[in-house]
């Protein structure tokens, strides 16, 4: 790990984090949300806020695919969408739903806001429309093949990724 440069589990809990939460809305896979943890800690994240039905730690699958971020990276868990959004407003941050709809914004032509969130939608049916309603916009991931989605996973680590490009080594966190 010396190596490597990478930081300790207490590292990483004390780090400075970047100013993006990635909201998961009634994900059904255990693995998925813990796939998701692992790319929050590897981008130092915020953190994530769980909604619906949604697994949550401790739990088996999450545990498996984190591999220990679900004990770096800190969550919060709302009944509803619309509870995590108020509370992410409260706290100034701009909301955007990673889905493919009508005037979605192209990931590649977003400029990110200093404090942003994204909501990532069940593995099926997506995000929400009452929760894209609430939402200051869409954003979507340019697709050029024949099947037009990636797994909850795959995305929010694409989306996460483009949001915090930069901007670790502009807050001093990146290599």
């Amino acid at each position: 790990m010396e190596e490597l440069g990478r930081k300790t589990a207490e590292e990483v809990r004390e780090a400075a984090k970047l100013p993006v939460i990635a909201v998961l809305e009634n994900i059904r896979s255990g693995y998925n949300v813990g796939s998701t943890f692992r790319t929050a800690d590897a981008f130092l994240l915020e953190g994530i806020y769980i909604c619906g039905y949604t697994a949550y730690p401790p739990h088996k699958e999450i545990r498996k695919t984190a591999l220990g971020a679900d004990e770096t990276v800190p969550w919060k868990q709302f009944k509803t969408t619309a509870e995590a959004i108020a509370d992410l407003r409260s706290m100034g941050y701009k909301v955007y739903a990673a889905e493919q709809a009508e005037n979605s914004i192209l990931l590649n032509r977003f400029a990110a806001e200093e404090k942003v969130a994204v909501v990532f939608g069940n593995e099926v049916t997506g995000v929400d429309q009452a929760t894209i309603a609430l939402c200051d916009g869409c954003l979507e991931i340019p697709q050029w093949g024949m099947k037009h989605s990636l797994n909850v996973s795959v995305a929010a680590g694409v989306v996460l990724w483009e949001l915090v490009r930069g901007r670790g080594e502009r807050q001093g966190t990146g290599q």
